[in-house]
């Protein structure tokens, strides 16, 4: 009669070549993690009504660090290693205003290629002009004091500079 339970399980799981945790001394209110292995107090992970210790089965640093990965996967199909040397190649900096820190992915909306790593200011500004270059370049002539200064021409009639 072949015995089960936990001790099978982990027997099986090294004869298959997997790997096995091993188990820690976890004194009560204190949990270790299934992604780093460290043992954490319970105010350290998410609720889970669903498990039957009631909390996630990685800690919140893991599961933050989770999150971050697998968005810049889905939205821009970069790891987070792609965009650090995005951001080495900038100098650290914003791209545009060569000031802020460089935090915010840039894609275009139309292609959805990324196109650098911006200053949250600068990334919500080039957003807000809807990414037209058209756009872009009449704010900046507009910034300038070159854009509207119209000629009166005749009484209702102005003309606009070129």
């Amino acid at each position: 009669m072949a015995a089960y339970g936990a001790d099978y399980y982990r027997r099986r799981r090294v004869e298959q070549g997997k790997q096995v945790w091993e188990r820690a001394e976890v004194p009560p209110g204190w949990k270790q993690c299934r992604s780093c292995g460290e043992v954490k107090p319970h105010s350290e992970w998410h609720k889970n009504a669903t498990a039957p210790d009631g909390l996630a089965t990685c800690c919140k640093p893991c599961k933050a660090a989770r999150g971050r990965a697998g968005h810049l996967k889905r939205a821009y199909g970069i790891s987070e290693a792609e965009r650090d040397e995005m951001i080495a190649a900038q100098g650290g900096v914003c791209v545009i205003c060569q000031e802020a820190p460089a935090e915010h992915v840039d894609h275009d909306h139309q292609t959805g290629k990324v196109r650098g790593v911006l200053c949250f200011g600068c990334n919500a500004g080039i957003g807000q002009l809807k990414d037209r270059p058209d756009v872009l370049r009449r704010a900046a002539a507009y910034v300038e004091g070159n854009l509207w200064n119209p000629t009166f021409e005749a009484q209702g009639v102005c003309r606009q500079p070129s």
